[in-house]
């Protein structure tokens, strides 16, 4: 069987949502012929910075590093000033952004919309296909 590529992703999210982040997570960690590297900042695993320019900075190194950007596109991203980051240094660094439209939700932050790549439905089919499809 051939080995299977690794794919460098960066999950954004809101910690105060962390629920989707972690069915998300779950997702890529139960598919099947899938192989990831989590480079995402979950609550659970917070950066140890001592100023906001050094977390821009970790956060900066981690996107550079990855495969393509997940956005959890729930209308809080209209609200946080990190997940704006986060599109925006995906963007400049040239990453593939994947957005996930939220479970029964009609509307998308126009910041997700305009700048994602692809947007697919809340499901991991959907998903894993616009990483193969997608990610550099």
């Amino acid at each position: 069987m051939p080995n299977l590529r690794d794919y460098h992703i960066l999950i954004s999210h809101s910690w105060d949502y962390n629920q989707y982040y972690e069915k998300v997570n779950n997702w890529l960690n139960n598919t099947g012929y899938f192989r990831w590297t989590n480079y995402s900042v979950p609550i659970t695993k917070p950066l140890t910075v001592s100023s906001k320019k050094e977390l821009q900075e970790k956060i900066r190194t981690r996107i550079a590093a990855c495969s393509c950007v997940i956005i959890l596109s729930g209308m809080y991203v209209s609200y946080s000033e990190w997940i704006d980051y986060e599109i925006d240094t995906a963007v400049a660094y040239g990453k593939p952004i994947i957005g996930i439209k939220p479970l029964g939700q009609e509307r998308i932050p126009t910041k997700v919309s305009n700048n994602a790549d692809i947007m697919v439905w809340w499901n991991s089919d959907s998903l894993i296909r616009a990483i193969r499809a997608y990610a550099l």
